[in-house]
């Protein structure tokens, strides 16, 4: 934002004051929309988000509403165009901020502390922000809620918990990434008059409906084979459901042929679910994955278009040293989820060596394992750390949640536009690695079939909430909707 702030002023010739007045005159619509009866509570910081809304108390004011501003630092601190804001407002000039000045609010205005943000809010900023999640009025926040980074969505220390955000010109990545996206409510686009041509984001980007395009489709000449290959490599005593979904989910998500490997003490159990696949008992160590089937492993991977390593695998000690070595030796492109993630906690530089594409499915407590942290330490700084784990083991990396985050290393990040709560059941996260499976089998690009998956599957699980009802989706309803995952 700040490159194409400049470059709208700058090259563009358009004056600051009048992207500010379109910003303002956004953020006022957005709190007459909000509102309840009671008045209108703006508090404004020293900086371009106080001038934001300076002018919003102004047109509101115009309108005859009753408008309260509160600011957090002295008026003589107001430079440049917030300063020339305050000398257009009509009527009382804004007042200290005083929390009590808050009751009876109809809907507050949070426009404290802007984008260019970072780090712990300190007083009085961070007592005001503390007064406003106090009260019961619906908050608007202007362009990001107070103490939210806007760049990583980290919340270091006391943040404002809007009802919605008007942000401008575009999204921010800290509106999109938890825990930043969980203080955001409904945010709100909104245009201010920048011209096309603007700078567009260089190092993430929400993954939008275009990637659908990407779907390798089947042709009149294709066979079971071109349409891919994926053998699903998981499974031991008593947990059979995620191999099984992950395979079905291959399936669904279009790959021509699907093959299970699974402990051979499993695989009576995956042939009767699996009846349109092939299984493949493998060695095992009471009831486990063991070295001694890497060997037929290997067989099937070397006619696969991707392995998905991990979904059911299990913890024993042989289980560990079977994942291990897979990764290690196995040429083919590779999915490593679940059981195959934490295999290889301590290990994650190992995956280094592997010699074909890799991509690696961790939820947060999965990814604080192999980077050595605690759950907590991931779900605070979810940017940094998914990073970190694609620079040190050279995979794509996907961190799975809500706002689903795809990294390659070195490169730019795919963040998922969320709204699909549906997901939130055991098993989407093994229907999310049999589905990407697919597209890997297909020759997909890991990072394109990332972010492709990522999309279908949210869309899927939006799709399996229409039929169901959110708090009623399985992950086998999700597998079945997979196909309007994909459609557009």
């Amino acid at each position: 934002m700040r490159a194409v702030d400049a470059w709208a002023i700058e090259d563009q010739g358009i004056p600051s004051l009048d992207l500010m007045e379109m910003a303002g005159l956004s953020l006022a619509r957005a709190a007459v929309r909000a509102a309840r009866p009671g008045g209108v509570r703006i508090v404004i910081g020293k900086g371009n988000n106080g001038g934001d809304g300076l002018v919003a108390a102004r047109l509101l004011r115009e309108e005859g509403r009753t408008v309260d501003v509160l600011v957090t630092s002295s008026l003589e601190e107001l430079q440049g165009d917030p300063l020339f804001n305050l000398g257009r407002l009509p009527g009382a000039p804004p007042e200290p901020f005083d929390p009590a000045t808050l009751e009876g609010s109809g809907v507050i205005v949070d426009a404290l502390l802007g984008t260019g943000f970072e780090g712990e809010p300190r007083e009085p900023v961070a007592g005001a922000i503390a007064a406003i999640n106090e009260q019961d009025a619906p908050v608007v926040a202007c362009d990001v809620p107070s103490g939210v980074d806007a760049s990583t969505g980290e919340v270091a220390g006391a943040a404002v918990v809007a009802a919605s955000t008007v942000t401008f010109h575009g999204s921010k990545v800290g509106l999109q990434v938890a825990p930043g996206a969980f203080h955001a409510g409904e945010v709100e686009v909104a245009d201010i008059g920048v011209p096309r041509g603007a700078p567009a984001p260089a190092q993430a980007g929400l993954i939008a409906d275009r990637v659908l395009d990407l779907y390798p489709r089947r042709t009149r000449a294709g066979s079971k084979f071109a349409s891919g290959t994926v053998v699903v490599a998981g499974g031991s005593r008593g947990l059979t459901g995620a191999p099984t979904m992950a395979a079905l989910a291959a399936q669904r998500a279009g790959a021509g042929y699907v093959q299970a490997a699974m402990p051979r003490s499993a695989e009576l159990v995956l042939a009767l679910r699996l009846l349109e696949g092939m299984t493949c008992g493998l060695p095992e160590e009471e009831g486990s994955h063991c070295p001694d089937g890497l060997a037929q492993l290997a067989e099937l991977a070397a006619r696969a278009g991707a392995v998905v390593l991990g979904p059911g695998l299990g913890r024993a000690e042989s289980a560990v040293r079977f994942a291990r070595e897979a990764a290690r030796t196995i040429v083919a492109p590779m999915l490593i989820d679940a059981d195959g993630l934490n295999a290889h906690a301590g290990a994650l530089e190992s995956l280094r060596e592997r010699r074909a594409p890799t991509l690696l499915t961790p939820h947060s407590g999965e990814l604080a394992r192999l980077l050595e942290i605690d759950s907590a330490g991931v779900d605070a700084q979810r940017i940094r750390c998914v990073r970190e784990a694609a620079e040190r083991s050279g995979a794509v990396v996907l961190l799975k949640g809500h706002d689903t985050i795809v990294a390659v290393p070195n490169g730019p990040l795919a963040i998922s536009p969320g709204g699909a709560p549906a997901l939130a059941t055991a098993g989407t996260g093994d229907v999310l690695s049999g589905l990407i499976g697919a597209l890997l089998s297909k020759g997909m690009d890991p990072f394109e079939a990332a972010a492709l998956g990522t999309l279908a599957h949210v869309r899927a699980g939006r799709a399996a909430a229409a039929r169901h009802g959110a708090d009623h989706v399985i992950a086998g309803d999700v597998i079945e909707c997979l196909p309007a995952g994909f459609g557009r």
